[in-house]
């Protein structure tokens, strides 16, 4: 299984999306770091969503 080009920018986009929360939560700003850290979940549904869009 070869993964495309679009699958590793959606990964690389949630990655950092994690990252990003892991480091305001561990700078001590807690609600910046929940705020981000949700955008992890939506970021790998849209990628699902337009792989499946993709391949009908």
């Amino acid at each position: 299984m070869k993964i495309s080009k679009s699958n590793l920018i959606i990964i690389g986009a949630a990655l950092v999306s994690l990252v990003f929360s892991e480091y305001f939560y561990f700078s001590g700003d807690f609600e910046k770091s929940i705020f981000v850290g949700q955008w992890v979940a939506p970021i790998l549904c849209a990628g699902i969503y337009f792989n499946i869009l993709k391949t009908k």
